[in-house]
C-alpha cells in the first residue's frame, strides 16, 4: 500500500497530510493531518508542517510513493502556492506529483462525514461567484457535473435521491441559496482538506494518474486576460517557494 503526501492550500485553510499503509497499517487508516488558517500565512507553514508529519511518522520524504496536492478550483494564491510545493519537494525527492482536483475533496470528506454518495460540492470563488460540482461515489467519484464556475443563482444539479450540499459558498452567498431544495442543510464548513486528498492520491495513484513534477499544473477555471499585480507577487512567491521546498527536499 502507498504513502503518500499530501497538500492543501487552495482556501483560508492550509493543510497538509499523510498517508502511511505501510506494513501492519489498516488499509483504511486515517491520514495523519496538520493545518492552519489565514491565506497570508500558507506559503510560511506549508514546509514546517510537512516536516512535523513526516518526522512524526519516522520517514523521510524518499519513502513516500508520491505527493499529491489540490490543483484547484480555489484561491489563485493558493493552487500556485501547493502546486509549487509539491513540485518543489517532488523534484528533489525524486517523487511523481497527483494533482486532485479540491472539489472532490469536499466530496469525499462529505461522505467521510454522512455517508453520502450523491454529493454537491460548492466553494466560494470571492467576486459574487462559486466554484461547484456533482459527485456520485460508485467505488470512486464520478462527476455528475463536472467543477464550474458561476454565480451562485447559477447552480444546477441534476435531481438526486439522497443528494447532500457542503462547502463554504452556502454560507458566503445564503441569499442566493435561500429556498433552493438541495441547498437544505448543506454542511457549510466543509472545506477541501489534505487529508481527503491523501486518500484520493492512493486511489489516483494506483489507477496510474501520477505525472512528473514539471507536468503538474493548477486548475483554473477564470479566464483571465491579465493577471493583477498581486496574482504576479503571487507566482513570484509561489516560484520562491517550490525552490525552498526543493532544496527542504534534498536536506
Amino acid at each position: 500500500m502507498p504513502i503518500i503526501l499530501a497538500i492543501e492550500t487552495s482556501s483560508e485553510l492550509a493543510s497538509c497530510a499523510l498517508l502511511n499503509t505501510t506494513a501492519g497499517s489498516a488499509p483504511d487508516a486515517v491520514p495523519a493531518a496538520r493545518e492552519t488558517s489565514g491565506v497570508r500565512t500558507h506559503s510560511q507553514s506549508v514546509l514546517p508542517m510537512v516536516q512535523e508529519l513526516l518526522r512524526d511518522a519516522g520517514l523521510a520524504l524518499a519513502d513516500c510513493d508520491a505527493i499529491a496536492f489540490g490543483a484547484g478550483p480555489g484561491s489563485f494564491t493558493g493552487v500556485r502556492t501547493a502546486c509549487g510545493v509539491a513540485q518543489g519537494l517532488a523534484f528533489g525527492a525524486r517523487l511523481p506529483v497527483l494533482p486532485l482536483v479540491t472539489l472532490e475533496a469536499m466530496a469525499e470528506a462529505c461522505r467521510a462525514r454522512t455517508g453520502a454518495t450523491e454529493v454537491l460540492a460548492v466553494l466560494d470563488a470571492r467576486m459574487g461567484e462559486v466554484y461547484w460540482a456533482q459527485y456520485r461515489w460508485t467505488g470512486a467519484w464520478e462527476a455528475v457535473c463536472a467543477p464550474a464556475l458561476a454565480a451562485p443563482e447559477a447552480v444546477a444539479p441534476l435531481a438526486a435521491a439522497g443528494l447532500v450540499a457542503c462547502g463554504n459558498g452556502f454560507a458566503a452567498y445564503p441569499d442566493a441559496f435561500a429556498g433552493k431544495e438541495f441547498a437544505a442543510g448543506a454542511h457549510a464548513d466543509i472545506l477541501p482538506h489534505a487529508r481527503e486528498l491523501a486518500v484520493l492520491g492512493a486511489r489516483a495513484l494506483a489507477d496510474g494518474r501520477a505525472v512528473p513534477a514539471d507536468a503538474a499544473q493548477p486548475l483554473y477555471l477564470r479566464n483571465k486576460v491579465a493577471y493583477t499585480s498581486a496574482e504576479r507577487r503571487a507566482m513570484n512567491a509561489a516560484t520562491s517557494v517550490k525552490d525552498d521546498a526543493a532544496k527542504a527536499s534534498r536536506s
